[in-house]
């Protein structure tokens, strides 16, 4: 189904241009200024300081924008990554300027080791930011020792405000418990607690102004992302509605929207309702891409590097990390995957038609 390529296809002729490659832009390690990493520097000068690592393929939701309806083929146990094999991933990424972690699935949360992984994440020198991006059915009760294991932040996708479209949507109940886990996430001191919302046509687009109100006295950052094409989850153009269109909704509701100033690497057009407590985003992914400042990568739960998230060519670090491969050896397969990452993704019409992975067995 996903073009998977082994390490010995990619060690020539491929190497020879990472180590040409120009070492662009700065990091700071300590008190030491070191040439950010060539081998998470694409051939267009982006650098990939963000890594997305899929815990588990499992999750106890059914999302039907996210997941087939017939259920998705899960991989093996013996064959997803075992903790010692993420915190070594993890462990290289940082080494060569990856700051940014973030642990998705599946649903991250059911995975037990997941404490585990982030006490050892955390010990990771140059790394800055860990981060969840979870359905929220476990969060209430996990959080406070997710926090003191240190995790820094916390993206809950939730895609209505009405329980009946919630079990709808995710084909289960729990819409309590996920608003349980926001205002956990709250009380615990999180800010901005994120909050994803997938608009779909015909389903939640009439509920964007409650969205907006979240944010009127929670320190909450609603993102607003349109609706992607993923194997079995029958996306049309349709469905999705732009990000100009949600836009002029609110607009309509609050005239005197502004526009915040964001990071360059930055996914979300941010704005805000002067007076309210949080913010929201929009994430154009389909009508307006942001393919020219990416800066993450993704690692699946079997292993698998995959350089854009609409891409289907995805590169094996487990099998060859499985046979005893040194770190020079795992950062040259990186390092040729980074290289040829295109310049931006095919667009919507293509994405749509082109095999590729369910978003449960990416990770997003």
């Amino acid at each position: 189904v996903h073009h998977v390529t082994s390490a010995r296809k990619l060690k020539a002729p491929l190497i020879s241009s990472i180590r040409k490659r120009n070492k662009l832009g700065d990091r700071l390690t300590g008190d030491h200024v070191l040439p950010f990493s060539a081998f998470l520097t694409d051939s267009f000068g982006r650098r990939h300081n963000y890594l997305r690592i899929s815990l588990t393929e499992k999750c106890n939701l059914r999302c039907q924008y996210c997941m087939p309806e017939k259920g998705v083929k899960l991989t093996p146990r013996s064959q997803l990554l075992s903790t010692s094999e993420v915190v070594t991933i993890a462990r290289l990424f940082v080494q060569e300027g990856v700051d940014k972690i973030r642990l998705t699935g599946g649903e991250p949360l059911i995975r037990p080791d997941l404490l585990d992984i982030i006490i050892e994440l955390r010990k990771l020198d140059g790394l800055k930011t860990i981060a969840v991006t979870t359905n929220g059915i476990n969060l209430a009760k996990l959080l406070p020792r997710l926090k003191e294991a240190g995790l820094d932040l916390i993206n809950i996708s939730l895609d209505t405000l009405a329980p009946a479209k919630f079990e709808f949507i995710t084909r289960r109940k729990g819409f309590h418990r996920v608003m349980e886990g926001i205002d956990r996430a709250v009380e615990l001191g999180y800010s901005p607690v994120k909050v994803n919302c997938v608009v779909m046509r015909g389903f939640n687009e009439d509920e964007l102004l409650d969205f907006v109100r979240l944010t009127e006295k929670k320190p909450l950052e609603v993102r607003f992302i349109e609706y992607m094409p993923f194997d079995g989850n029958k996306w049309n153009f349709k469905k999705m509605v732009s990000y100009q269109e949600m836009l002029d909704r609110i607009k309509q509701q609050w005239p005197n929207l502004e526009r915040l100033q964001t990071g360059h690497a930055n996914t979300a057009k941010m704005f805000k309702v002067p007076g309210f407590e949080g913010h929201l985003g929009f994430i154009s992914s389909m009508s307006d891409h942001f393919c020219g400042s990416c800066n993450r990568l993704r690692i699946t739960a079997d292993g698998n590097l995959k350089v854009c998230l609409f891409g289907n060519s995805e590169f094996s670090l487990r099998d060859i990390l499985r046979c005893g491969a040194s770190d020079e050896e795992l950062l040259q397969v990186i390092g040729a995957a980074v290289g040829r990452k295109k310049k931006e993704h095919a667009g919507m019409f293509s994405i749509s038609q082109m095999k590729n992975r369910p978003m449960i067995l990416i990770g997003g």
